[in-house]
């Protein structure tokens, strides 16, 4: 059974940080790019960051770059990510996603999912 269980989510103060993390099993954790996206009420879900299988290589979104940083620890089986100076429009479900590419932008290049953790940020 392939889990993909992210934690970390909540209510924010607007300008403090979150760290999000996402425990996967019954994959071969190490062969699979990972990513976050997020979908705030209303909108479509959206790329936010991906790392590559060894971690050396992180990609994210312009939208978000310079405040959240994507980590993994392959022997813990899991995905970080690290949101600073958060700001209302961050309010979002984040999900953390597996692929079996080195990196992807795309949602439909994701295998598995999480169930997503709530990100609510207050002014």
């Amino acid at each position: 059974q392939v889990q993909l269980i992210e934690s970390g989510g909540g209510l924010v103060q607007a300008g403090n940080s979150a760290h999000l993390s996402c425990q996967a099993s019954g994959i071969a954790f190490s062969r699979f790019g990972m990513g976050w996206f997020r979908q705030a009420p209303g909108a479509e879900r959206e790329f936010v960051a991906t790392i590559s299988r060894d971690g050396r290589s992180p990609l994210y979104a312009d939208s978000v770059k310079g405040r959240v940083t994507i980590s993994r620890d392959n022997a813990e089986r899991t995905v970080y990510l690290q949101i600073d100076n958060l700001k209302p429009e961050d309010t979002a479900v984040y999900y953390c996603g597996a692929t079996e590419l080195m990196f992807s932008v795309q949602q439909v290049s994701y295998l598995y999912w999480g169930q997503g953790t709530q990100v609510t940020v207050s002014s």
